[in-house]
């Protein structure tokens, strides 16, 4: 008998080299994608204007928006390993060429504009597909682990990618950022390559659902993962759950804490201590679920700590000092991130094999094209009735979501496999 990591359920995701190949490919494009972004935006300000800059920050999103549901057609029909390789190996070259372009070159808002248009199609491919590698790289009941070590690489990513991009501008400008962007990308190819795939059960769907399942083309696949998640007893509650999280969430977390420390006099550095203290928390709940593996009543848990999390959204904007606010941050980061992490490993447990890249679409889709449109609705309505009222509308949508699972018997009773 060969020794396979992924034959062996037993064995835990941080100690199977096949899992750990996956993490190592996904920390190596997250570290990417930070120091990435750092080299647009400074690229984006040395062009000298201010609306050209907003204008190549927000156009990545807009391919994002359109093309998010069609990469998670694209991965069920190629396989997410395929896209994930392709996606990353096309995001390594348009940045080295751009590095080299840089090099020749002063950057204009066109030609960055055009580079954020690309880079934001390659990532609506490559996000469902990354998402929908866990389940084939290991097995069901180390699916939680496995998003627990992700979460864990997320954070890491953007701890050390923020700040290797600002050390490659400041060194040799955004040329030098972009190339170190590029072989990051390039180097997640090689432990891509040698992922051993392990097959999925048959779905365990039949007659008009199987029918769906294998349509015979793009958009009667895309219609069918639609049909199929409305009509799912735990999934169609799962996508409402996290539509609602993020509305609630992405909106104070992000454009209302810069708001709030404005308003406080917090400046810039309590800014960023409020932010290491989510970042602290989540990388903890992150940790708790890397090492437990397994979290009972995984429905339950999750549905109580978006509660208890969003009591905690509500609390930022009364907290009077810098200090109080960061240990709020880490609490709502502790809670919120084991809240997200189980329900993407019930996401990825429920769903049929045939449907997983468009289901990891669709809860990709609420986190990067959806819950960004609530920036605009957070600056004006802090800007007419003040931080307390938005955030505690927010908490309220965090917590509508959390009471609406409570009140489903599937959801509120789903597990995750042992």
């Amino acid at each position: 008998m060969t020794a396979i990591a992924v034959e062996c359920p037993e064995r835990p995701a941080h100690r199977d080299p096949n899992v750990l190949r996956w993490l190592g490919a996904y920390t190596a494009s997250m570290i990417g994608d930070s120091v990435y972004f750092m080299a647009l935006a400074w690229a984006a300000a040395r062009t000298g204007s201010a609306s050209g800059t907003g204008l190549v920050l927000a156009a990545g999103s807009i391919p994002r928006a359109l093309l998010m549901l069609g990469g998670g057609v694209l991965a069920d029909r190629l396989g997410p390993r395929r896209v994930v390789i392709g996606s990353d190996a096309a995001r390594a070259v348009l940045v080295l060429v751009l590095a080299a372009i840089l090099v020749l070159t002063a950057p204009t808002v066109g030609a960055l504009v055009a580079v954020a248009l690309l880079f934001g199609a390659v990532d609506a491919l490559f996000l469902p597909a990354v998402g929908a590698l866990p389940p084939r790289i290991s097995t069901p009941g180390q699916l939680a682990r496995i998003q627990g070590l992700r979460a864990l690489a997320a954070r890491g990513s953007s701890i050390i990618g923020a700040p290797m991009g600002g050390v490659a501008v400041a060194t040799g400008g955004p040329s030098l950022a972009f190339a170190a962007a590029g072989v990051l990308f390039a180097l997640s190819l090689p432990l891509l390559l040698s992922l051993r795939i392990r097959p999925l059960a048959e779905p365990e769907t039949s007659g008009e659902a199987a029918a769906a399942a294998k349509a015979a083309n793009a958009w009667h696949d895309l219609v069918g993962g639609l049909r199929y998640i409305r009509r799912h007893r735990l999934l169609g509650p799962l996508m409402l759950v996290i539509a609602l999280s993020e509305l609630g969430f992405v909106g104070p977390l992000n454009l209302g804490l810069i708001l709030l420390s404005e308003q406080r006099g917090w400046g810039a550095s309590g800014m960023g201590w409020i932010v290491a203290g989510f970042a602290g928390g989540a990388a903890g709940s992150a940790l708790l679920l890397a090492v437990r593996g397994r979290v009972p009543r995984a429905g339950l848990v999750m549905c109580l700590m978006a509660l208890v999390g969003a009591v905690g959204i509500a609390a930022l904007a009364q907290v009077p000092t810098v200090a109080l606010a960061a240990a709020v941050a880490a609490f709502v980061g502790l809670t919120a991130g084991l809240a997200g992490a189980l329900c993407g490993a019930l996401v990825q447990t429920a769903a049929d094999p045939a449907y997983l890249g468009r289901v990891t679409s669709v809860s990709t889709f609420f986190t990067y094209a959806i819950a960004p449109l609530s920036y605009p609705v957070t600056g004006a309505a802090v800007a007419l009735w003040g931080t307390g009222p938005v955030f505690a509308v927010s908490a309220a949508v965090c917590a509508s979501g959390g009471a609406m699972g409570l009140a489903l018997t599937a959801l509120r009773r789903a597990e995750l496999p042992r």
